[in-house]
């Protein structure tokens, strides 16, 4: 089981077969230049092709800046830190404290504490995204059981699923990706290492009015390998692995050093014309080493990588990290 460790940038939660397709080129979240190697924060070239995921009636990303974002999850207004909003907010400060429940404060690089700026603020909540319902709480890693940017993956798997189709969601975290393919009428595997996330993902599906998701508490790369010694395949996977984090014994687990082989386990899994969507949210993953650590398994036709992006009120673009979108 691999336990995640947060770095407070972005999220940090945590797949052989052979492949052969044309190679990749080097397609140029932010490119590491030698100043900036060793920083947490991603170099952005300018010719990258960015998709941008966009709010809705229940959340909004408000406004950006000063190494903190302010969002609105349904009643309730965040401030939190994000490392990548390295330029001025569009409001002051004093809008900010007007305009927020709560303000996350980081003890240390793996927890904080939450400040309530206004006595009325809850703890638990709910908001709806279509006819999704998911319960929001205060966590000590910063997180509220969504992450809305994925809101432009959401849309994808519900463009693309189809009733009977045979989803797999690893690192699956609070589920939604498995909610929206469920809601459309996908067999549904849902796969994380922590069974607090299970049950949170349990509580919503029951929120959403759904059933029948597959729940399996597992290490997602391992439940994949054997799965493809089982023969099974798929016609959706969804993969949100951690950028680095521990194993149960104290393994150390690096993105970068396991890419390919995720890569490559999930190219077995798929059945003809199944999708693949990858997020990365490691500093030290580029669209580069994606291009490359695909190249074996997909050919540049069957391939989308580009950059995941939101847009606040106040009109700051903030990056969120890399997409990998392939079609077998």
């Amino acid at each position: 089981m691999w336990w995640p460790v947060s770095a407070f940038g972005h999220k940090i939660r945590r797949l052989t077969i052979l492949c052969a397709a044309s190679n990749m080129p080097n397609d140029p979240i932010r490119r590491k230049s030698p100043e900036n190697k060793a920083s947490n924060s991603f170099a952005v070239p300018g010719n990258t092709q960015r998709e941008y995921a966009v709010g809705w009636a229940d959340y909004e990303l408000l406004d950006a800046g000063d190494g903190k974002k302010l969002e609105r999850w349904g009643e309730v207004v965040t401030i939190r830190p994000e490392i990548q909003a390295d330029f001025k907010p569009g409001w002051s400060w004093a809008d900010w404290q007007a305009r927020a429940d709560w303000e996350f404060v980081e003890l240390s690089s793996t927890e904080g504490t939450w400040k309530k700026l206004k006595p009325q603020a809850v703890e638990h909540w709910q908001i709806a995204y279509q006819q999704l319902q998911f319960g929001l709480k205060l966590t000590k890693f910063k997180h509220l059981g969504l992450f809305p940017e994925q809101q432009a993956n959401w849309r994808f798997i519900a463009e693309r699923v189809k009733p009977g189709d045979k989803l797999l969601n690893l690192f699956a975290y609070t589920g939604a990706a498995s909610l929206v393919a469920r809601a459309n009428g996908a067999e549904v595997v849902h796969v994380d290492s922590v069974k607090q996330m299970l049950d949170w993902t349990h509580d919503n599906m029951v929120r959403s009015g759904l059933t029948d998701i597959q729940w399996v508490l597992e290490d997602a790369l391992k439940f994949a390998k054997r799965e493809l010694k089982r023969g099974n395949h798929y016609d959706g996977i969804i993969m949100d692995p951690p950028a680095w984090g521990l194993g149960a014994k104290g393994e150390k687990w690096k993105l970068e050093n396991q890419l390919a082989d995720l890569i490559e386990t999930a190219r077995g899994l798929m059945n003809p014309g199944a999708f693949l969507v990858l997020n990365t949210y490691s500093p030290k993953v580029d669209l580069q080493d994606l291009a490359r650590a695909a190249a074996p398994c997909f050919a540049k036709r069957q391939l989308e990588i580009k950059q995941l992006w939101m847009q606040s009120q106040t009109g700051k673009a903030l990056l969120y990290g890399n997409l990998l979108r392939a079609t077998a």
